[in-house]
């Protein structure tokens, strides 16, 4: 059975697996505080169906709870452990069913295990204030093995602590002129595939969200990151295969392990 991705843009995608439908880090917005949608159409709302949705972290372009709100009842909700504590509005999803995970957490949804890894990012919903929840990626083990890296920094234990995967979903960009400490651009995206080494790759987050009135301020870092991306990847793992998705498209990839 293949294996199915859509990318509807930032960090958001749907990953069919088994007959489960896996959806991350959602965010439904045309606009989120100072960012603003700038390239594709808002997903459909087909696109907001999944019988389990996955958090990597509690940044509000990741942990956007107004977009949770549109998922359907009864969805099962990942998030990293402590988010309710740390994001109070967490606690108005009482149509989903939340649960808080930690690295190395393994949860069974339906024909799926969903296994939770460690990521190298700041996890706090606020730039100031505690430490209170991991930042993390997720394994998504059905028919294929698929990694969602969520928000991540490049770490010598990567391949160690995802272990063997077939799909790669790696975030490329940002939202800003500017990456801080705890992202991959183009480059370490790569060398983080060469790393993993898995079948297939797909680049997320990157050329969907852009600070207001920034549109002239280093472009290229919105409008370059999946090309440089595919271009750096052959060269660093010229075995993986790479799949730039335009907003609202889909794979669907015949993995055999």
């Amino acid at each position: 059975m293949p294996v199915e991705i859509t990318w509807w843009g930032h960090a958001t995608c749907t990953v069919e697996d088994s007959n489960v439908r896996v959806l991350t880090d959602p965010l439904f917005a045309r606009r989120l505080a100072h960012l603003r949608r700038r390239r594709g159409d808002l997903p459909p709302p087909g696109a907001h169906r999944a019988d389990v949705a996955l958090v990597s972290h509690l940044h509000a372009d990741h942990l956007h709870v107004p977009s949770l709100m549109r998922l359907d009842p009864g969805t099962r909700l990942l998030v990293p452990r402590g988010a309710r504590r740390a994001v109070p509005g967490l606690r108005r999803l009482t149509h989903l069913r939340v649960s808080e995970v930690a690295p190395g957490d393994e949860i069974p949804v339906g024909d799926i295990v969903v296994r939770a890894v460690p990521a190298r990012h700041d996890g706090r919903r606020l730039p100031l204030g505690p430490h209170r929840s991991p930042a993390l990626g997720y394994v998504v083990a059905g028919e294929a093995r698929t990694y969602f890296a969520g928000d991540t920094g490049l770490f010598d234990e990567m391949a160690e602590e995802v272990g063997p995967v077939e799909v790669a979903l790696l975030p490329v960009g940002g939202w800003g002129p500017y990456l801080g400490e705890g992202h991959l651009d183009a480059g370490r995206a790569a060398q983080a595939l060469a790393r993993l080494a898995p079948r297939s790759a797909v680049p997320v987050h990157y050329g969907t969200y852009w600070p207001i009135g920034m549109d002239a301020v280093r472009p290229h870092e919105f409008h370059a990151p999946g090309d440089e991306f595919v271009r750096l990847a052959a060269r660093h793992a010229p075995g993986v295969a790479v799949h730039r998705l335009g907003h609202g498209e889909s794979v669907r990839l015949e993995v055999a392990r």
